[in-house]
């Protein structure tokens, strides 16, 4: 299951408009604490608050209709497939963590979707939805997993490159790793000089080993839910070997201190995973005078 350039390029201009050419900017005051030029995408500006609708919205447009999706959720994917489905007419069950974020769980109900709490982690949840879908003849899908969601994220490489600078690296958080390679697989054809830099969690490292080509079987302690992966999906890790150049840690307190900045300099709240981009930024000698770096959620 390949990422495609014509899948993304269509993407860009038929997902849903509340998702597209969202905000991006230089903000001057951002560049002063950081030392260099950091064009910034913002993607929280929109009614799912992440970037999750882009990839999820395209998909939906692969589903067959009518039809009960199952997927699992440490939060805001969840959300975004809820969101698709109400406006594409399908149910969708999101199976979560009892110890997901509570807010998040209660935007995926007002949403429309059943959730259903099972005990573990983000893992557990992905488990249980995958052994439910099968006894139910119900649509699985999983972020990380399947093409359509890194192609409708990779939307936001397209949208980048409209600024017209010249990106010199772009920095972006890594979960599943949808939005990576998406926007990895646009950048690598059309400007191929930009580096592709990603960032995880320091307490949640399993998909920067893997990138490496290493295992980690550790726990997952970090306060940034939305990267707190404990197994990669084995589907998404080598696009992440052949699109992806390097895979950096930041630990929590980096992020905190992010967040702080963000809102300080650019008037924005970012949950923790959303603010990983510029926490990385910050503490890592990331080449490139101009840098790019995604904003991804702020449903903190």
């Amino acid at each position: 299951m390949y990422i495609t350039l014509e899948n993304i390029a269509r993407a860009a201009k038929t997902i849903d408009p509340v998702f597209r050419d969202t905000p991006q900017y230089v903000d001057e005051q951002l560049c002063a604490e950081l030392g260099r030029r950091v064009l910034v995408k913002v993607e929280t500006a929109n009614p799912l608050r992440s970037f999750k609708g882009r990839g999820a919205d395209f998909l939906a447009t692969t589903l067959p209709v009518g039809e009960t999706v199952v997927c699992a959720s440490a939060g805001n994917f969840g959300q975004a497939v809820a969101y698709a489905g109400r406006n594409r007419g399908f149910p969708v069950e999101v199976f979560v963590s009892n110890a997901a974020v509570p807010d998040k769980v209660r935007r995926m109900r007002s949403l429309g979707a059943a959730v259903i709490e099972v005990d573990g982690d983000f893992t557990a949840a992905k488990e249980a939805a995958r052994h439910h879908a099968d006894r139910t003849a119900a649509v699985f899908v999983e972020d990380g997993r399947d093409p359509a969601i890194a192609e409708g994220a990779g939307s936001i490489a397209v949208e980048l490159l409209h600024a017209g600078l010249e990106i010199d690296t772009a920095v972006v958080p890594v979960g599943d790793g949808a939005l990576v390679t998406g926007m990895a697989r646009w950048l690598r054809e059309h400007s191929p000089r930009t580096r592709i830099v990603g960032v995880c969690a320091a307490g949640a490292p399993a998909v920067a080993r893997a990138w490496a080509g290493e295992t980690y079987s550790g726990p997952v302690d970090t306060i940034a839910d939305g990267i707190a992966v404990r197994v990669p999906v084995p589907e998404a890790v080598p696009r992440l070997r052949a699109l992806v150049d390097d895979i950096v840690l930041v630990a929590d307190d980096a992020i905190r201190a992010a967040s702080d900045l963000a809102l300080r300099t650019l008037g924005l709240v970012l949950e923790p995973a959303g603010a990983a981009g510029l926490a990385a930024l910050a503490v890592h000698d990331i080449p490139g005078e101009t840098v790019a770096t995604v904003l991804t959620g702020s449903n903190v």
